[in-house]
């Protein structure tokens, strides 16, 4: 079974809507992006298109792959101090930044992604499939920032155990954030799997073949995350 992701983001941002009108909110989500990563800007371009949906006003600041860390630091500083309700700022960024550094400067009122929207979407689509982690040989596959690190502390949080991809023939639920296409193959888990891909590491096909759900690539894992940043958004602007 597809886990449809497009589907529930699609039902989340109606229901942000409804509550935006009803509050009267006037919210304005900042992205940052340096250099011009293709993937950042397709990423960027669907943020822009679900403010734009539900009545959230979107400012773009882009800047150049060569700007040093005190210049982007005092850019930062700027547009937080701004009338912005929430900031994003878009990874990866280049090599000579200090990505933890540029991070701090986003003050927990105002960062949009304070709670992970990975998680988010990967706890919201599981809670609508009814599908439970309890009791289940869980493996998370990646340790980057944005999928490995906030899952694992997720799943470590609810006392949950789980292991690497040595294990995923074993495998009751398969998380992947490797960014590695193909990387997994249907020949790799066992039949009836759950395969929440993040990473578009699953080589389709084959996978589906034998796991029981699957997010797809596009329309499963990715619309899930907007629609969950946009949440932090609203409900955080709200708990103000």
């Amino acid at each position: 079974m597809i886990l449809d992701g497009k589907k529930l983001a699609q039902k989340i941002l109606k229901d942000l809507r409804r509550e935006i009108v009803r509050k009267k909110l006037k919210l304005k989500l900042a992205v940052v992006l340096v250099g011009e990563d293709s993937d950042s800007k397709i990423f960027i371009k669907q943020k822009r298109k679900a403010c734009e949906l539900i009545g959230i006003n979107f400012e773009l600041f882009q800047f150049p792959k060569k700007i040093q860390q005190r210049e982007l630091a005092g850019k930062i500083k700027e547009i937080v101090k701004s009338d912005i309700s929430g900031l994003v700022v878009q990874l990866p960024l280049p090599g000579h930044i200090d990505t933890d550094e540029i991070l701090s400067l986003v003050p927990t009122e105002k960062d949009a992604e304070y709670i992970s929207p990975v998680v988010c979407a990967i706890g919201s689509l599981l809670k609508e499939y009814k599908i439970s982690l309890k009791n289940k040989k869980i493996v998370l596959i990646g340790k980057g920032r944005l999928v490995g690190q906030p899952v694992s502390e997720w799943l470590k949080s609810q006392n949950l155990i789980f292991s690497g991809i040595e294990n995923i023939k074993q495998a009751d639920i398969i998380i992947s954030g490797v960014g590695r296409p193909d990387f997994i193959k249907g020949e790799m888990i066992k039949k009836g799997a759950v395969v929440i891909d993040v990473g578009k590491d699953v080589e389709f096909r084959s996978v589906s073949q034998k796991a029981g759900y699957l997010t797809p690539t596009p329309g499963g894992v990715g619309p899930m995350t907007v629609a969950c940043l946009l949440k932090n958004l609203v409900y955080g602007f709200i708990s103000v």
